[in-house]
């Protein structure tokens, strides 16, 4: 293992498991509103970038292989390997004269605790492709070197290893009390919460760079802010306020300690598109062959749509982590309190001057 992997994340980082009705399989539209405003662009990509011939899919039958990193539990993960299957052979169709493909074999990765029999049994028997779970952090090497022809990861990277341990320390400068994320209002905070981004990235790049082909492709997509934007000013950052709030609540009330929720911060982290375009190119096995940001149609939404995507898919995301911390009693009266405060508060996330942004970034690993 490489200095700087991660071999494992706490149990609490997996998605709501099952398929019932507060399960991430069924409260992840805005995951897969993320997905589809990004297929235009992976198509593209694939059909500028992706040299087949150059791969040796020419002169040998070898098959295609593609990894998407934290797949959850479906279905938006057999969504996005799917549009990337026919814009392959798309591809393979136009730059061989429709000759014959060979084939495709995915691998579905996320944590060990992710609830892969729910991934699996969603998953249709297909003749075009073979598939394989790949459990395990994606913060380190999973597969052996140069495995994929394409990599894919979506709305996975802005959630980091760990919580900077400086920020639940109150001996630090950057002890970030009265508050559960990085709103940007405290630079020590701020510089801690991004030196762990920078380390987890790196490793990340790292890590595929030694399993994807030379002349391969990677996507990543991931929730960010606009450069200079402090994640305070953005909708997501008062929503996460607000998601607090109701944690300092039950404080005040005795229900939970003080000390207990001075020791929760989420491992979150948004990024500005200038820090990735850092980070990568210090990391000097790729080059960027694309970064845009993605336009989702859930803005474009009713009020009801919006508070109801916000609320159920919060608890689809991040009850096992309050559950982890707090304990189930606690969790599940956080999110009862949370709805009441999102339906109050609603209109100020909503009109927030600035929203955070879905960064789209393509990747082509150099040839050594």
């Amino acid at each position: 293992m490489a200095t700087g992997e991660i071999k494992e994340l706490p149990k609490s980082w997996a998605m709501l498991g099952g398929d019932g009705p507060e399960s991430y399989t069924q409260n992840s539209s805005y995951q897969k509103g993320v997905v589809d405003a990004s297929m235009e662009m992976v198509d593209d990509g694939i059909m500028e970038k992706l040299d087949l011939k150059s791969l040796g899919f020419e002169s040998t039958n070898d098959t295609f292989r593609i990894a998407d990193f934290g797949c959850s539990v479906g279905p938006n993960t057999f969504f996005a390997v799917e549009n990337i299957m026919k814009a392959v052979e798309h591809k393979h169709h136009a730059q061989f004269n429709n000759s014959p493909f060979s084939g495709f074999q995915v691998f579905f990765n996320d944590v060990t605790t992710n609830d892969f029999n729910t991934l699996f049994k969603a998953l249709h028997s297909n003749e075009k492709y073979f598939s394989a779970g790949l459990p395990g952090t994606f913060f380190g090497r999973l597969l052996p070197r140069s495995t994929l022809h394409f990599a894919h990861s979506s709305y996975c990277l802005h959630w980091l290893s760990k919580v900077p341990k400086e920020v639940l320390d109150s001996e630090s400068p950057a002890w970030n009390k009265g508050s559960i994320q990085c709103d940007g209002l405290k630079k020590e905070v701020t510089k801690a919460y991004s030196a762990q981004f920078q380390s987890d990235m790196s490793t990340f790049l790292e890590a595929r760079a030694q399993e994807i082909v030379g002349g391969g492709l990677m996507v990543i997509i991931m929730g960010g802010l606009p450069y200079g934007v402090l994640m305070s000013q953005a909708g997501i950052g008062m929503y996460y306020d607000l998601l607090g709030s109701c944690l300092i609540d039950m404080a005040e009330l005795g229900v939970i300690s003080e000390e207990k929720l001075d020791s929760f911060n989420l491992p979150l982290y948004y990024s500005s598109s200038k820090e990735i375009e850092e980070i990568i190119k210090a990391n000097g096995n790729f080059s960027i062959e694309r970064m845009d940001s993605l336009s989702h149609n859930i803005w474009k939404t009713s009020r009801e749509t919006k508070i109801k995507v916000s609320v159920t898919g919060g608890r689809a995301v991040f009850q096992g982590l309050l559950e982890d911390h707090f304990g189930s009693e606690v969790a599940e009266k956080t999110f009862e309190n949370f709805e009441t405060k999102l339906d109050e508060n609603f209109s100020i996330i909503d009109g927030a001057a600035h929203e955070h942004i879905d960064h789209f970034i393509l990747l082509k690993r150099n040839v050594n």
